[in-house]
């Protein structure tokens, strides 16, 4: 009597997309160079978006090189479709080194304890930002109130979403 083995299905790690394979090939051609990658998506049918910035910004050249890069790399492999586009203005900040070109902006950001914080960001390192606001407050002798400058410093850690207030 033969003995019956189970069926595995067969597949070849080399062919599937994956998050960790796309971020490996984007930073094989970035190599720690100005442009980063801030995220990457993979939907329905193999529909991939990765999100680009970049210590100076992003050109449409940028994009494009970095498209051609992936597709070249995973080549007919697999069926797939790919987008590669700037991090986006309206997007929120999702790491330490997209702060350090946005000094001198005005931010909204939400904290994880619900709370938000309003300001323009005048510092920021790899661990934390400093937020400058201004408040009215009563003067401390007399009637009246005068405008008193403050600053938030907040962790990385503390912080939900961070989003630039765009000015039209």
């Amino acid at each position: 009597m033969k003995q019956q083995g189970t069926r595995v299905p067969y597949f070849i790690d080399q062919f599937l997309i994956t998050q960790e394979k796309i971020s490996a090939l984007a930073n094989q051609h970035l190599a720690n160079g100005p442009l980063f990658v801030t995220g990457i998506r993979i939907g329905a049918d193999n529909q991939v978006i990765v999100f680009l910035d970049g210590d100076r910004g992003v050109t449409i050249s940028d994009c494009v090189e970095l498209s051609r890069h992936i597709e070249k790399s995973l080549g007919d492999s697999e069926d797939f479709s790919l987008d590669v586009s700037s991090h986006g203005a309206a997007s929120p900040l999702t790491m330490p080194r997209q702060y350090i070109k946005h000094i001198g902006r005005d931010f909204d950001i939400k904290l994880l304890d619900g709370n938000k914080v309003e300001g323009t960001l005048v510092e920021c390192d790899n661990e934390k930002i400093k937020l400058e606001y201004s408040v009215r407050e009563d003067k401390p002798i007399g009637k009246g109130k005068i405008t008193v400058v403050k600053h938030h410093v907040i962790n990385y850690s503390e912080i939900k979403e961070s989003k630039i207030k765009l000015k039209f």
